[in-house]
Order: structure tokens, then sequence, then C-alpha cells
């Protein structure tokens, strides 16, 4: 098994686990497209995989059939070719001969990738792969792997199916895009050398997606990286949206709804401003699109602190689809060089800054020292009155040993520098997040930005902690 994978530790722990189980073992693995799932198991198992195979994109069940049957010859050199292969419970039956066959002391692995493409219109695949799994391999010394870009498929036909593959599933993986470090690290590994300033850039228009990252050349800056794939007519992302979205959800229009909702409103918006604005119906159809939304990866809801579970902030945090729609949705010849030096990006960034120090949550507790304190983050909302001002926390830290830490996160490009104005402003925070919220911990003001903070008087009266972005790519 090759050792090269970036990364990825606990999916690691998960595959070795199965591998060397005394029990055959049903693997599903979900995940965003272009986030390196096949990539993962064929790294992974390497040469050990006994048959692979991928459905086919909007193909018919013959087509897939067909291509299933060359995976039989590719795979079995006993498999004869006159051995038609009529439906999808022939299919896996032919599958189960050849395995048996050519069956081993060690564990056999069958991986299926892009498994929903292959339901298709009446092909009862399902009731085949039930089958499969339930009358031969769970008996067998057998690793069933299974995945696809339709997370919303793979939820709801197989993770949650009611029929006979009901709890089938032995173990999940829900494959997240990169870290910070494991970022630099992958680019790294391709002769890619940037300061953590330029990576920063660059994860905030690609985030974490290994696809996305393998298209940055070496010897190019952020900038040049980020104009020639989302600018210039080839670049990879310029039409990568509505592929992303098609891949991963059925009906996927409704789901691109909410996403260019909540990028009105990058602080986050509660479900019934949602609601408002995309003018869905409320129910429980509604509930399960902000469910695959948040499992995918997309948006994340943030309670807000001390508050009922109906004022839960959703906020969209799919870099790629911010950046999208704030700079690429319905723009023509577009000047990045210009653009990226402009007040536009500068307020924009920032917000993806937070965002970022939120994903990176864990980063951040072991650079303050809390990584093994239990903590609930939140946020933190007071819209004020006629006479008392409102204000904004985007990341409050509740921990278990009496202290709460306000976050604050800046994205400048030097140290930044607590100014008078700036002190009174965060102290007013403080001020009122403790006369709300009416908490007897002690409270923190905590700051994250990209070069440190410049020592002066305000900073040493205020902040009781400080993280720069160092931290965030701490693994």
């Amino acid at each position: 098994m090759k050792s090269n994978l970036v990364g990825r530790l606990r999916e690691k722990a998960v595959l070795k686990e199965i591998s060397d189980s005394d029990s055959s073992q049903f693997l599903a693995i979900t995940g965003r497209r272009r986030v390196g799932k096949t990539y993962l198991i064929k790294s992974y198992f390497n040469t050990k995989i006994d048959f692979d195979f991928s459905g086919i994109l909007n193909a018919n069940q013959h087509d897939q059939l067909q291509n299933f049957q060359f995976s039989l010859t590719r795979h079995f050199k006993q498999y004869k070719k006159s051995n038609v292969v009529l439906n999808w419970l022939s299919a896996f039956k032919h599958l189960s001969l050849l395995l048996q066959k050519t069956k081993k002391k060690k564990k056999q692995i069958v991986f299926i990738d892009e498994l929903p493409w292959l339901d298709t219109h009446k092909s009862n695949f399902l009731a085949a792969l039930d089958w499969f799994w339930n009358s031969w391999a769970v008996d067998q010394n057998i690793v069933l792997i299974v995945c696809g870009s339709s997370t919303s498929w793979i939820i709801n036909k197989l993770i949650n199916n009611k029929g006979g593959l009901h709890n089938r599933i032995t173990k999940r993986i829900h494959l997240e895009p990169f870290t910070l470090g494991e970022t630099e690290s992958f680019l790294n590994q391709r002769g890619i050398t940037l300061s953590r300033y330029q990576l920063l850039q660059t994860y905030m228009a690609f985030g974490g997606i290994p696809h996305y990252l393998k298209e940055i050349h070496k010897g190019e800056s952020a900038m040049q990286a980020i104009d020639r794939i989302c600018f210039k007519k080839s670049g990879l992302l310029v039409n990568e949206f509505d592929n992303l979205y098609k891949a991963l959800f059925n009906n996927y229009q409704t789901h691109v709804k909410i996403i260019f909702a909540l990028s009105s409103k990058l602080k986050g918006l509660t479900r019934n401003e949602i609601l408002a604005i995309t003018k869905l119906s409320d129910g429980g159809t509604f509930t399960s699109i902000l469910e695959e939304l948040e499992w995918c990866s997309f948006i994340k809801s943030q309670p807000s602190f001390g508050k009922v579970k109906k004022e839960i902030l959703y906020r969209l945090t799919d870099e790629y689809s911010l950046f999208y729609i704030k700079f690429m949705y319905r723009k023509k010849n577009v000047n990045w060089q210009q653009l990226s030096s402009g007040n536009t990006w500068k307020s924009w960034s920032g917000y993806a800054f937070e965002n970022i120090c939120i994903k990176h949550i864990s980063q951040l507790k072991s650079a303050m020292g809390i990584s093994g304190v239990y903590t609930e983050e939140s946020g933190f909302i007071y819209k004020g009155t006629k006479t008392q001002k409102g204000t904004q926390i985007d990341l409050v830290i509740d921990r278990n040993d009496g202290i709460i830490n306000l976050c604050e996160a800046k994205f400048y490009n030097k140290e930044v520098s607590i100014s008078k104005g700036y002190a009174s402003e965060l102290k007013e925070k403080k001020d009122i997040f403790e006369r709300i919220s009416a908490t007897n911990k002690t409270v923190f003001m905590s700051m994250i930005t990209t070069h440190g903070l410049s020592s002066n008087i305000h900073k040493n009266e205020l902040i009781q902690q400080e993280m720069d972005m160092n931290d965030l790519f701490t693994d």
C-alpha cells in the first residue's frame, strides 16, 4: 500500500480497520465532487483491489452493464465474454462466482465508484446490490466499498435504505476538503512552494479541493493562479459551479437557490430569512436540503450563544461557491489583478478569513493550549434596541474550564495595530456580550490575524490570547 497520501489520517485508520477485520465490511464513502474519494481508495489499496468498476454519467442500463462486463474481463482472465450480462442480478452473480474462484486468504476488495449513476430507471440495481451483499458477500471475506458524488442518493437510497440494505453499511467515511496544513503539504509534494499568506489567498478561492489545487502551476503567485484558473476561457473553474451542484444533488436548482440566498448576507441567515428570500416552502424537504448542504460542507449551521434552536444561523462556507458568486457569476472581462487590490476584495477576504478560522477550530484550540478542554462553538448576535447598541461576534468558544473566548479575525497584509477607535469597538463588544449573556465565566478577548499584532497599550489591555495564520496550518 502506498504511503504518499497527504493527510487523511482518520480515513486511513478506517481503511486499515476494515482491512484487518475478521468479518466482511461494507463501506460507503461520500464527499463532494473532486474531493478525492476515488484517489483515496485507489492510492491506499493500490494493487490490492480485486474488482473495481465505475458508473457512467447519464448512461442507460444497457451501456452500464456493458461497462460492467468489460470490467469483469479486465479483472478475471477466466471470465468468458460469451457470458452475456442481461441485468444487474446476473451481473452480480457473475461477479460473486468469479470472486469465489479466485478466493484468497486475505480480504478481497470490491470497489464500485459512482454508484448512484448505476441506479437508472427500472434497472432494479438496488435489489441486485441487496442480493450481492446479503445473500453472498456478507458471509465471505469481502470488503465492499461504494462511493459517489451524489450525496443525496447515497444518504437516501443506501445509508437510510428501508429495504434489504437497511443498516447494512458497516463503516462510513465522509471525505472533507483538505485543511490548510494538508493543502500546504499537497502543494509542496508537487514542488510548489508558496508563502502561507499566498496559500491563504488561494484557499479563499479554491478551498481545500485537491482537483482544484492540482491546477496551480509551479512558479505562479496566488494572483496568477486564480486569474488563470477562474477567469481565462479554458480555466478549470470557469464552468465548475453548475457541474458541482448537478453532480451532488437531485433537483439541484433548489440547493443553488439557498446558496445564492446565503451569499447575500455573509454573516448568515436564519431559517426563516432563507425561506423569505428563496420563496421556498417550509417543511421536511427544506430541512433535508439544508442537511445535505451542510453534510457536503457547503454551509454551516451555527447556534447563537445562549439562544434557542430556531435562532441558528446558516452561513455559506464553501470557498469556491463564495468566490464564484462574488467575483465570477455573470462577470465578463474581469481584470483580477486590479480587482484583487480593490476594496471589494479587501472586505470580502476578511469574511473569507473568518470562515477559514471557524473551519480550523481544532487548530485554534491547539494554539490556545486547550485541545483537551471540552468546548462549544457558536456565534453571538444582539440586535440592540432604540437605546442600546447591537453587536455580532462570529466565533465564541465556550470552555468547560470557566473561560469564554470572543474571537476576532483580521486578514491583513502586515501586522495589525489596534488603534484607539478599534480598541473602543472591541471593548464595547465584550461589554455587550457580558451584559446580555449574563455569564459568570471569565471572558477573554482573542484575536486571529495573518501576520500578528503590533505591541501597543491597547493590545496589552484588551487581548488575552493571540494567534496568527501559522497556527491554522498545524494538524
